[in-house]
C-alpha cells in the first residue's frame, strides 16, 4: 500500500513521476487531504504541469483561505505561467498576512527582480535583512540587484556580507567571484533558467520554494550560486 512517506521519499529523491503516482493514489483512496494536495501541487509544478498545480492550490485555499504557504506557492505558479498581475496580488496577500516573516519579503523581492522592479526588489530584500540579518541569500540576491542597477560598491558590500555569513572564500583569480549578471530585461521566467546555465524549470521551482522556507536549503543555495556562476 502506498503511503505519504513513500511519496515524500520519491519527491525528495527527485523521482517526481513516481511521487505523483503515489499522491494520485492517496487522493483517490482517502480524498482531498491537504498534505496530499500540497505535495501533488508542488510535484506537478516541478513536472511543468502548472495548470494542474494551480487547480490543486485553488482547492487548498478553499480549505484554508489564509494559509500563507499555499498563497505564496500559488504566487510562484502564477509567475511561472506569466500571470504576473495575479502573482503580485498573491505575494502581497501572503506578506500582508505574515508581515514579520522575512521570507515573505524575500520571495516578493525575487519576484520583483524577475519582472524588472529592481528598486522594489531592493526595498524588500532590505526589509528581509532587517528581520533576519543572517540570511545570506537575501544579502547575495540584494547584491545581484544592486549590480544590475550599477551600484557597484553596494553590491560588493552585499556579496561580502553573504560570503562572511556562509564562510565562503572566493578562489584566487584575476576575476572577482561575483555572479555575472545578464543586463537583458528580466521580465520572463525563462531567463534565469536557461539550460546552458545548468538550470531548468524543476530546479528553479525547487530552489525558489525551498529558499524561503528552509534554512539548510538557503545555505546550500548560496553555495550553488557561487559555484555555478562567475561574478564579473
Amino acid at each position: 500500500m502506498e503511503t505519504i512517506e513513500t511519496g515524500i521519499s520519491f519527491y525528495k529523491e527527485g523521482k517526481f513521476d513516481a511521487a505523483l503516482a503515489v499522491f494520485n493514489q492517496l487522493i483517490v483512496k482517502e480524498g482531498k487531504v491537504p498534505a496530499y494536495l500540497h505535495y501533488r501541487a508542488r510535484i506537478q509544478s516541478r513536472l511543468g504541469a502548472l495548470e494542474e498545480a494551480l487547480m490543486d492550490f485553488d482547492t487548498l485555499l478553499e480549505l484554508d483561505t489564509y494559509n500563507t504557504t499555499y498563497i505564496s506557492d500559488k504566487a510562484v505558479v502564477l509567475h511561472l505561467l506569466d500571470r504576473n498581475h495575479e502573482a503580485k496580488e498573491a505575494f502581497d496577500q501572503a506578506l500582508n498576512l505574515d508581515p514579520n516573516n522575512p521570507y515573505r519579503y524575500s520571495s516578493r523581492a525575487y519576484f520583483r527582480d524577475r519582472i524588472g522592479d529592481l528598486n522594489g526588489a531592493i526595498a524588500d530584500y532590505e526589509k528581509a535583512i532587517e528581520l533576519d540579518p543572517e540570511d545570506a541569500v537575501a544579502h547575495n540576491n540584494k547584491g545581484i540587484v544592486e549590480e544590475k542597477l550599477g551600484y557597484k560598491e553596494q553590491s560588493k558590500q552585499s556579496y561580502s556580507i553573504a560570503d562572511k555569513l556562509t564562510g565562503y572564500q572566493a578562489p584566487e583569480s584575476n576575476e572577482s567571484a561575483l555572479p555575472k549578471i545578464d543586463n537583458a530585461p528580466q521580465n520572463t521566467i525563462e531567463e534565469p533558467i536557461k539550460e546552458q546555465e545548468g538550470l531548468n524549470l524543476k530546479a528553479y521551482f525547487k530552489v525558489l520554494t525551498n529558499v524561503f522556507t528552509d534554512k539548510e536549503t538557503r545555505a546550500e543555495f548560496i553555495s550553488f550560486i557561487k559555484t555555478k556562476f562567475k561574478r564579473s
